[in-house]
């Protein structure tokens, strides 16, 4: 029986996946084998020797020690484009809103109740909460995986001129832009050309700040920006002095931080990039299939801190990580033949410092063979599946 520990209410949908004569799903297990997160902060946790793996239900992995999983073998997961259509569609709506003055029309006509004549008053006063339309406007979106290419194809079809960029754009994700969305090679020219800028990548020391004071320099006069992916990848105080200047005329923001909250021109939201039932059911499904896949097969799919590897196997899998450096690999086949096993298939994948091995055996496995292997250095974790 396997464990899963649930830090976060996970929508049943996922849990529900689970086969029950198999699995036991816990908020508190003693030592689980899997745990599913959505928010929860994971960086002070100690994790048990059972632990194999750790699936985010959603994209943002900061809330775990991704790093020091995978030292200790632990493979993480998250849910990339399974919350995209949700997003895609605040996105839009930001975009809206940043145009408009929606929320500041709205709070205004509520503040006119029991007002003796709020229909006049009304009519006479919404001028100051006239705004542009988006159609023909130019939204740059920085990053065009499964959300921002969606944005980017939801604008297009709204009328506005599209451009993007994104160093790590995948043929896949390409082959999905609409043809009038324009790629571009420099940042700059997102900075440079757009009236609307939608940043969608995720976060890491190297993103930290992507739009500061220097590119916001850069930036037409009036304009608009848009930041439902992660609150650090645009520095607020330079937001904050760039909407002070007129430089822009509006900030939209998924993220509460003290420098944003209540100021004139900026609409924070509580975090509600995913908080769709639909995007919390897709986001449980997948997160439950990763792990399924993992603990029973072996299979990685959408780690986020090690390789993604498959294997059919036709006998008994051999699954082991370890570091990615040279002759690791005939180290670990050569403890395999030395006790008299055949290697029917093998797939081999690396991700940065790390890699992945899967064996395909045929035949009794020696109960030594896992010990031979772990005395490999740069061996992490062996696992035999049967």
């Amino acid at each position: 029986m396997y464990n899963i520990q649930t830090l976060n209410k996970i929508s049943e949908i996922g849990t529900d996946i689970f086969d029950k004569s198999k699995y036991a799903i816990s908020d508190a297990p003693e030592n689980p084998d899997a745990i599913m997160v959505r928010s929860a902060k994971m960086h002070d946790m100690t994790f048990g020797d059972n632990l194999l793996c750790i699936a985010r239900a959603g994209a943002g992995v900061n809330n775990i020690p991704v790093e020091r999983c995978a030292q200790e073998g632990i493979c993480v997961f998250n849910t990339p484009g399974a919350n995209a259509n949700a997003v895609k569609e605040l996105a839009i709506c930001a975009i809206l809103l940043a145009s408009r003055k929606i929320t500041e029309a709205a709070a205004w006509a509520a503040s006119l109740k029991g007002t003796p004549d709020a229909p006049k008053t009304v009519e006479g006063g919404k001028a100051k909460f006239a705004g542009p339309e988006i159609k023909g406007k130019t939204l740059g979106i920085i990053g065009l995986g499964a959300i921002g290419g969606q944005i980017a194809n939801a604008a297009v079809a709204l009328g506005m001129k599209v451009i993007g960029y994104d160093p790590y754009l995948s043929v896949g994700a390409a082959l999905h832009l609409n043809p009038k969305v324009t790629v571009v090679t420099d940042i700059n020219d997102i900075y440079k050309n757009s009236d609307y800028i939608s940043i969608h990548m995720p976060y890491t020391p190297q993103t930290k700040n992507t739009i500061d004071a220097e590119q916001i320099a850069m930036m037409k006069d009036g304009v608009r920006l848009i930041n439902l992916a992660r609150g650090e990848l645009i520095n607020s105080q330079a937001v904050v002095d760039a909407i002070a200047a007129g430089k822009v005329a509006k900030y939209v923001t998924d993220f509460a931080d003290d420098i944003v909250l209540g100021v004139e021109d900026i609409i924070v939201l509580p975090h509600l990039g995913a908080s769709t039932p639909e995007s919390e059911d897709n986001c449980a499904v997948m997160a439950a299939e990763e792990i399924i896949d993992y603990i029973e097969n072996g299979n990685i799919k959408n780690s986020v801190n090690l390789p993604n590897a498959s294997m059919n196997a036709v006998g008994t899998k051999i699954c082991v990580i370890h570091k990615n450096v040279p002759t690791t690999i005939a180290s670990i086949t050569t403890a395999v033949g030395n006790e008299g096993i055949n290697i029917e298939n093998m797939v081999n994948a690396s991700k940065k410092e790390f890699a992945y091995t899967m064996l395909d055996v045929v035949g009794d496995i020696p109960a030594s063979v896992e010990g031979k292997i772990n005395a490999v250095d740069g061996v992490i974790r062996v696992r035999i599946i049967k």
